[in-house]
């Protein structure tokens, strides 16, 4: 296992990057702990699978270290790494059977055979496939296929991480709650540095300790699943984290107010001059409609999704989202909103606005 160091780290797939513009990952300082449960999230297109890349092995960066522990990898191969990385699409040997595909690892790194069988039996019943261990992998779906290489990827248990390129795309939905469930209680039982990309916030925040969150080849936050969710670093989190995503709005910020299209909002605290374009966020969980007070609002309709209904609205303009508890009466002259205050955000030029100390109100 090992601790992964991410040092001036920026790559471009030109041969002579002039402009930011032309680097598929900007440049990044990171380190990610030993034994960490990480997701890569984002975007397609922001350039996690290159950084994943970049760490296993498979690409080389255009500038920057890279570091496993103490040692020095960058100029390594993927062989010499002593990682396992499971892709988006399945590779497994047709030829073999599942259990010979489960082994392959292992009967290639010399393994005492009782070992193999009880590791392969461990693994096998993990992904579900105990019953089909001495069937050949060719014939069987792509789902299988994939769980065959998921297992595979983890059936060892010296290695310094397990790299997961988007693994579960072919996988059923139940299997996948399954899967990320198991890999969980893998991460627990091992402790094995992890890292798994996905564009899928679920996955991400159901797998990982700390979600690493991509933006045009950047990474604008590493955080907890409640960090993303409460205290967002950059609009793009805001917008991408939650279902549906945080309320933006433009707004000139004074003090420990907000004023937008002439309404003043109270903030949960107060801010100093913000620069350059100042908007204020607020989640839909936190947003109340009334008939009294507040922000005007038109209703467009009402989404009811079991637990609570999600109410669709235009404030000022632009479209504007709520969560309403299951039960909750809307009437027709619910035509206000009001936020919470403590709970909005306040962002300048996308990057997240800290609160003066001591200026809550």
């Amino acid at each position: 296992m090992a601790q992964i160091t991410l040092k001036n780290l920026a790559h471009s797939y030109l041969p002579n990057p002039q402009a930011e513009a032309d680097f598929a990952l900007k440049e990044m300082d990171h380190v990610w702990q030993d034994g960490g449960a990480y997701a890569l999230l984002g975007s397609s297109g922001c350039g996690k699978t290159t950084l994943l890349n970049i760490i296993s092995g498979i690409v080389r960066p255009s500038h920057g270290r890279v570091l496993f522990g103490a040692r020095d990898v960058t100029d390594e191969e993927t062989a010499a790494r002593n990682i396992a990385q499971v892709f988006q699409f399945p590779v497994v040997y047709d030829t073999m059977t599942v259990r010979e595909n489960l082994a392959f690892p292992l009967r290639n790194r010399g393994m005492d055979a009782a070992y193999i069988a009880a590791r392969v039996a461990h693994i096998a019943q993990m992904i579900g496939m105990e019953d089909r261990l001495n069937r050949k992998a060719r014939g069987l779906t792509a789902d299988a296929k994939q769980k065959i290489s998921l297992g595979r990827g983890m059936v060892r248990e010296d290695v310094n991480a397990i790299l997961f390129d988007e693994p579960l795309t072919v996988i059923d939905p139940h299997m996948k709650w399954e899967l990320r469930t198991q890999l969980k209680q893998l991460h627990r039982q091992l402790g094995h540095t992890m890292i798994y990309v996905t564009h899928d916030q679920t996955e991400a925040l159901t797998f990982a300790d700390k979600v690493v969150v991509m933006y045009d080849g950047r990474v604008v936050q590493i955080g907890t699943p409640e960090e993303l969710f409460e205290t967002p670093a950059h609009t793009f989190v805001g917008y991408f984290i939650g279902s549906p995503g945080m309320n933006l709005m433009e707004a000139t910020i004074t003090g420990n107010r907000a004023h937008l299209n002439g309404c003043e909002v109270s903030l949960g605290a107060s801010y100093a001059p913000v620069a350059g374009r100042s908007q204020i966020g607020i989640r839909p969980e936190y947003c109340s409609l009334t008939s009294g007070a507040g922000l005007p609002v038109t209703l467009r309709r009402v989404e009811d999704v079991g637990r609570h209904r999600i109410i669709r609205a235009d404030l000022f303009g632009q479209a504007f989202n709520m969560i309403a508890p299951e039960g909750m009466a809307i009437g027709a002259d619910m035509t206000r909103v009001v936020f919470a205050p403590d709970k909005i955000n306040v962002f300048a030029d996308d990057w997240r606005v800290a609160a003066q100390a001591g200026g809550a109100v």
